[in-house]
């Protein structure tokens, strides 16, 4: 199958490069720019940025499945302000959507976020929710993805959680009772490729979440005790939090703001776990603790044991 990975060359997108040449699909990685550092050999590379219709839509010629996992982090402000989830989540899966659509792609891939909705509590959120409905009410064959936060070699979430939480003493929101449910990139790599491979994906919007739902605080801990150090857990009432990182959005360079305060306001965790959609028990993914201490039960490849 000839495959098109928008984002090819992200933490998630080179994760599932790796994955699709291994199971002998013809492979591009569409980036704004495409390093050889970030792929494996055989992979093609185009530059493009889903901003810039004109940029991205002869890289969709040709292609039978595409994936769009073009994303800013939730975890922290983007430069240019909160616009720019609307920027790059609506209007990029617009233009990905429309070059799919011209080229009559035979499946589109979208990677969506957990509680993704129009009207949801937060930019990120809701240009998530506009994305999903311009792939929904489009005339491709779709299947969504909704993972809860992605962890593993080269992801960001370990170090975002060492900066919010530092050793020794962590003063988190509301005492760091937000949870996640941290899903593994090698886990999650496998049902991204597995989704293009059969009908039944067709169609579908699957919730993705690993084996634990952990607190805030549990995650810090955890990530403390893998490095040989412990950290005391300080409640910041929400209130105080929310004045704090509200100020920090009027702060060039600030890496949170108040988009971040709301989104500790509520769980990142599913409903239902759909990895039995792929044939995956929850006992089989990979904890968060074991991928601390060194024992992934999987490589992140899906061909060697590259980081992600």
């Amino acid at each position: 199958m000839n495959v098109l990975v928008v984002g090819g060359s992200g933490f998630i997108g080179s994760a599932l490069c790796r994955e699709l040449k291994a199971r002998d699909h013809e492979v591009t990685a569409l980036s704004r720019s495409p390093s050889s550092d970030d792929l494996p050999s055989g992979v093609n590379k185009v530059m493009g940025n889903v901003r810039d219709y004109d940029s991205i839509k002869e890289a969709f010629e040709g292609k039978d499945a595409v994936y769009n996992l073009v994303a800013l982090s939730p975890l922290f402000k983007p430069d240019g302000g909160d616009e720019m989830h609307d920027l790059v989540h609506r209007q990029g899966t617009e233009h990905v959507v429309r070059a799919a659509e011209k080229h009559e792609v035979d499946r589109l891939v979208q990677m969506s976020a957990l509680g993704a909705a129009p009207d949801g509590p937060t930019a990120y959120i809701r240009s998530k929710g506009e994305a999903e409905e311009i792939v929904t009410e489009s005339v491709l064959d779709y299947t969504i993805f909704r993972p809860s936060v992605v962890f593993g070699d080269g992801g960001e979430f370990v170090s975002f959680t060492k900066l919010l939480a530092p050793p020794y003493l962590s003063a988190l929101p509301g005492g760091g009772k937000t949870r996640f449910q941290p899903v593994w990139v090698g886990d999650l790599v496998p049902m991204l490729a597995d989704a293009i491979d059969s009908d039944e994906h067709a169609n579908q919007t699957y919730e993705i979440g690993g084996p634990d739902k952990l607190t805030l605080a549990e995650i810090a801990r955890m990530i403390h005790e893998a490095d040989g150090r412990s950290t005391t857990i300080v409640p910041v009432p929400m209130g105080l939090a929310k004045i704090g990182l509200t100020l920090g959005d009027a702060i060039p360079g600030f890496p949170m703001g108040k988009d971040q305060y709301r989104s500790l306001r509520f769980d990142n965790v599913t409903d239902d776990n759909d990895v039995g959609a792929f044939g995956v028990g929850t006992g089989e993914l990979t904890t968060l603790s074991a991928y601390l201490n060194g024992r992934a039960g999987r490589v992140e490849s899906g061909a060697a044991a590259t980081s992600g």
